[in-house]
């Protein structure tokens, strides 16, 4: 199924949480190591000071909130040789000002809201870095804490719960149900193939190089063994469980479920092309040598309406957000006597809405050309 996804609050939380997989510490200038513990964050504060750069009525904006979002965004950027976007500061510093705004308006039970929104991302990004103490790690780079990160997450959740409701948002049956029939294909899920592998690598799992060639011939003749073995009847688990090396799915029996396009060639094709409970050759892929048994193929269905109802109603309830948050905000704004003191930052706060008003006008003009897409249901790949 095709995946699309419009979050209103997705620059400031995906930058802290999500950019700091790419982050490390650098090092800091000799004069500002000593106040900085290598951190960079607090490396530009003792250079440049942490001056308020926006403010409105109870609430302040300082440098380094803004100084967190970018370095953790640019370490993001550069690990995947990418550039962030030219108007990308100012989208950050407009984020943290409607948080501020929607915070001044929440309610118990939007409060009540974020509390378990933010308790859920929080849940799968460990789950993403797989341990509290690897995550603390990489958050540390930025020059945060888990509990000021989990303060962010709350606020970020509590103000998204408060635009919803402000807003007064809602979608019907007959609107999800509309987006179901009109768009088929978004709600296609393809054929899938159920198999179990027993991997004996090739290459060093820790460098990736190339085992050397007497290596490489006692791995082909353990595996030739073992698919004698496993010919024979031996159950199939047992010797992925002894033997295999593949630590992604070893302690599962090397149970995957993929669809097309999802492994490399060679395992994919060995797979797809044979029949329940049948046992491969030997398939040699860049990681090693693969014996791979075929539990069963899933053929490719449309997804039931039930099954992703609740996300189309998501997306639907995001598409109407989008529509009727930018007047909403701006009026926040101007209640609450919204000033940008740092003036460059306000000419590319400028700059940036002129340019969103622009575009947006243009979307309502010609919405035949604007963007297009549907949710898909949680799932998971190998």
């Amino acid at each position: 199924m095709k995946q699309f996804t419009r979050q209103m609050f997705s620059v400031a939380l995906a930058s802290l949480m999500l950019g700091t997989v790419a982050t490390r510490a650098t090092s800091a200038t000799p004069a500002a190591t000593a106040a900085t513990n290598d951190n960079p964050t607090d490396a530009m504060t003792a250079l440049f000071g942490d001056p308020v750069i926006a403010k409105g009525t109870g609430f302040e904006i300082k440098r380094s909130a803004l100084d967190q979002i970018m370095v953790g965004a640019k370490g993001q950027a550069a690990a995947a040789n990418q550039q962030l976007p030219a108007d990308f500061e100012a989208r950050a510093l407009n984020q943290l000002i409607t948080i501020q705004l929607l915070l001044q308006t929440a309610t118990d039970a939007d409060r009540a809201a974020g509390q378990k929104d933010a308790d859920l991302q929080y849940t799968n990004i460990l789950k993403h870095f797989g341990s509290v103490e690897a995550f603390e790690r990489q958050l540390k780079a930025v020059g945060m804490t888990m509990d000021e990160l989990r303060t962010k997450a709350l606020q970020e959740a509590t103000a998204k719960a408060a635009l919803k409701r402000d807003l007064n948002v809602t979608v019907t049956d007959a609107e999800v149900l509309k987006l179901y029939t009109d768009r088929p294909a978004d709600f296609e899920e393809p054929e899938k193939a159920h198999v179990q592998h027993l991997l004996l690598m090739t290459i060093d799992p820790a460098t990736q190089s190339p085992l050397s060639a007497d290596q490489v011939a006692a791995k082909r003749k353990q595996i030739d063994a073992l698919l004698v073995r496993a010919r024979a009847g031996e159950n199939f688990t047992n010797l992925v469980m002894q033997y295999s090396e593949d630590p992604g799915s070893k302690s599962t029996g090397g149970e995957y479920n993929f669809a097309r396009g999802q492994m490399v060639p060679e395992f994919e094709a060995a797979a797809f092309s044979m029949t329940n409970g049948q046992i491969s050759d030997v398939v040699i892929t860049k990681y090693g040598f693969h014996i791979i048994k075929l539990l069963g193929k899933t053929p490719a269905k449309k997804v039931e309406l039930a099954t992703v109802s609740d996300d189309i109603r998501n997306y639907l309830i995001q598409e109407k957000i989008s529509k009727l948050a930018p007047a909403y905000i701006t009026k926040l704004k101007n209640n609450d006597n919204v000033v940008i003191v740092d003036a460059d930052l306000k000419a590319k706060l400028d700059a940036a809405e002129a340019a969103a008003a622009a575009a947006a006008a243009a979307a309502e003009s010609n919405p035949a050309g604007a963007a297009t897409g549907a949710p898909t249901p949680g799932g998971s790949n190998p």
